[in-house]
């Protein structure tokens, strides 16, 4: 397993309907590394946001997609998810304040 710092276990948020809508009950969306574990995760998030708890983390990894280009097929990228639950009693995100 590759040695993983948590500034790289983030990459970018996910920006989405249902991404936003779920912001209201604590639950963050981010596409992470993916080699990245839970725990890395768990550690990522209370290092990069400050006063941020997570209480449970899922992830979920998704295949890239069939792309062709004339006769030859391709992937395109494989990628990870991460959906992050804060505690209660934890303070947002303050990334996503403007959106």
């Amino acid at each position: 397993m590759a040695d993983i710092k948590y500034y790289d276990v983030i990459l970018k948020p996910v920006i989405t309907e249902k991404s936003m809508d779920e912001m209201t009950s604590k639950k963050y969306t981010f596409y992470v590394h993916t080699d990245a574990t839970k725990n890395q995760i768990k550690e990522a998030v209370e290092k990069m946001f400050a006063g941020a708890k997570v209480k449970k983390v899922n992830t979920m990894n998704l295949n890239g997609k069939l792309k062709r280009r004339g006769r030859d097929v391709g992937r395109t990228a494989e990628s990870k998810k991460a959906i992050v639950q804060l505690t209660e009693d934890s303070k947002d995100i303050e990334l996503f304040e403007g959106l």
